[in-house]
């Protein structure tokens, strides 16, 4: 009975089981929500075993479901990549390039993918910013084409490419009592408040990394969510310093708010990397935007970054 099954039954099914509503799911697909029920049912009947239970009138996709779900979207993935690589054959970038990334690429990453999308017009693009164990979650259930991330993941397998520098620097208000002075040694920063991402974020990973290493236990002052605008109001606010990338920093930096201090040892220098899980296959897309990244986004921003200092 599998060979019944239909594109059209897939997509409904898939639609209820993502928004939990027949209802939902019929306005989403505009059908009519009998007609949408009828594949639906189809479906089931080819399987031969329930998909999904109504509690209320709230859907519960059961295991069974669970695994026609997972076929369905490698279905689905797999004839939207075949569609990109005829358009690729016949001479044509187009199709989605769905991107997640941690919340610093925030400030170049839709620059970057702006730029890419007016030389490939036929391309639709979808970005999601999010915390850094948000961005590996996402990488684990391969829900994207690609991930930017500045640290590799210890705990997933990934093919990771480098395309631009992110130096990390250390920056207080402009007030400082250590704003101006050169060679700071690093064993100030014992006597010094820190305003810090969550712990697991690539920032402080790095500052973490580097306090232990001159055997300095930080005091810290706050510690923010995914949040680097919050930070670099609390710095400007004095309530501490903060190790942070060097892209988050322009528009302070050029207005005079934060200075930045010379620390031996700083800037961190990372690499900005995207990644995605080792064996995926990428579309044609995915990797024409991965050339697009190396060839041009180090020398756009380096450039920016040397003019600004």
């Amino acid at each position: 009975m599998l060979s019944h099954i239909t594109f059209r039954q897939l997509k409904a099914f898939e639609a209820v089981a993502s928004l939990g509503s027949f209802t939902a799911a019929a306005e989403a697909l505009h059908l009519a929500q009998p007609t949408l029920s009828i594949q639906v049912k189809k479906l089931a009947d080819a399987v031969g075993l329930p998909l999904y239970e109504q509690v209320g009138k709230k859907i519960f996709v059961t295991a069974v479901g669970r695994e026609v779900l997972k076929t369905t979207h490698e279905i689905f993935s797999s004839m939207s990549h075949l569609q990109m690589t005829l358009d690729n054959l016949h001479g044509i970038i187009q199709g989605t390039l769905q991107i997640s990334a941690v919340t610093t690429a925030e400030y170049f990453a839709p620059r970057m993918l702006g730029e890419f999308r007016a030389r490939h017009p036929g391309v639709s693009v979808s970005l999601q910013i999010s915390h850094r164990d948000r961005v590996i979650e996402r990488m684990r259930e391969n829900l994207d084409d690609l991930y930017i991330l500045g640290h590799t993941p210890q705990d997933v397998d990934v093919e990771a490419i480098a395309f631009m520098d992110n130096p990390l620097i250390v920056v207080a208000s402009a007030h400082h009592p250590l704003a101006g002075r050169k060679k700071i040694p690093s064993i100030a920063l014992a006597n010094e408040t820190f305003i810090m991402r969550e712990r697991g974020s690539d920032t402080r990973l790095s500052i973490e990394r580097y306090l232990a290493a001159h055997s300095i236990q930080p005091r810290i002052g706050m510690e923010l969510l995914g949040s680097n605008e919050a930070i670099k109001q609390a710095v400007i606010g004095g309530l501490g310093i903060a190790v942070m990338s060097r892209f988050a920093l322009a528009y302070e930096i050029a207005l005079g708010h934060v200075t930045i201090l010379d620390v031996v040892g700083f800037p961190i220098n990372l690499d900005w990397q995207i990644m995605y899980p080792k064996g995926k296959q990428l579309s044609v897309v995915a990797r024409a935007f991965c050339d697009f990244m190396v060839a041009e986004c180090r020398e756009i921003f380096s450039k920016e970054i040397k003019k600004e200092g």
